[in-house]
Order: structure tokens, then sequence, then C-alpha cells
């Protein structure tokens, strides 16, 4: 239900949601893993500048919101910088904020990207555990209980992307 390819403008004076619920979100996703309302980005200015910055605030009860890696629980927010990964659920988002002189209202358009945003902004996360090198010998006694390692095992602590 998101408009691929197509900017809309915005009321810079209301947050834009997204989440599963269409009536209280912009942008709707029709997946029962995401929140009614799964996230919402707030327009503002400061008076050092005429740019347009956003915050983002986790609306979900059940699930993390990560921006560029940190953690946001529900209702925590943070300010976006100017390219941001955002992670819920099995989702991933690339938000970028493009300079200019905003006044009242902003744009926002949808796009899907031929390789995972976490691939193409190189934002690859550890994975929970440790990758064990497999290139030691391991011997296996008849007592099954029994397990001996020839040579050392070594912890591969490579970032690996996930798609």
């Amino acid at each position: 239900m998101l408009p691929l390819g197509k900017r809309s403008k915005h009321s810079a004076d209301d947050p834009l949601r997204l989440g599963r619920d269409s009536q209280a979100c912009a942008y709707a996703l029709v997946d029962p893993r995401v929140s009614r309302k799964q996230l919402a980005l707030q327009a503002y200015r400061t008076a050092q500048s005429p740019d347009m910055l956003f915050t983002i605030q986790n609306l979900s009860q059940r699930g993390m919101l990560s921006v560029n890696s940190s953690a946001l629980g529900y209702l925590e927010r943070m300010d976006l910088p100017d390219k941001a990964l955002i992670r819920f659920g099995e989702y991933e988002m690339l938000i970028v904020r493009e300079s200019g002189e905003a006044k009242g209202s902003f744009e926002v358009e949808f796009e899907v990207l031929g390789v995972p945003p976490s691939r193409e902004t190189c934002m690859c996360v550890p994975t929970m555990a440790p990758v064990m090198d497999t290139g030691s010998c391991v011997k296996i006694d008849s007592n099954p209980a029994e397990l001996t390692a020839l040579g050392p095992l070594e912890m591969d602590e490579t970032l690996l992307c996930q798609s």
C-alpha cells in the first residue's frame, strides 16, 4: 500500500506515522507482524538553520526500532541524521534527508532498492553469536561424551551482513 516512486507532500505540523492501521497512519503496511502504529517522524526547525530536521519515535509496544544500530524502546525518540538505516521486525528502510529550505511541509518518496539497505549503506550488524572457525580437526572417541579438539579453535568476530 506504499505509493512507490511518487512524491507526496505532508504538513510539518503533524507527525508522519507508519504502521498497520490505515486510519491512524499516513502509510500502512499490510502485515500482521507490524504494530498498528509502528513509528512516527516529526519535523522541526531550529533558530540556527532554515533546514527542516526530523525526529523518529518508536510507537510499538511489542518491538524494538533501531536507527543506525541504536535501539529505541517504546515511546523513545531521537534525532534522525541525514542518512539513517531504520529497522523494525523484518523491515529495513533507508531514510535520506535532502537539504533545502522548508516552511510548513515536506515531501516523502518511497522506492524499492535492488539490495537491502543495510548492504547498500554497509551498515551490517554483527551476528548474535560469533561464528566458529571450522578449520580445526576434531576427533570423536567411541564414548560420545568425549569430544577432543586437535589444535586451537578460534572465534571469528567478523561482521556479517544479514539480508
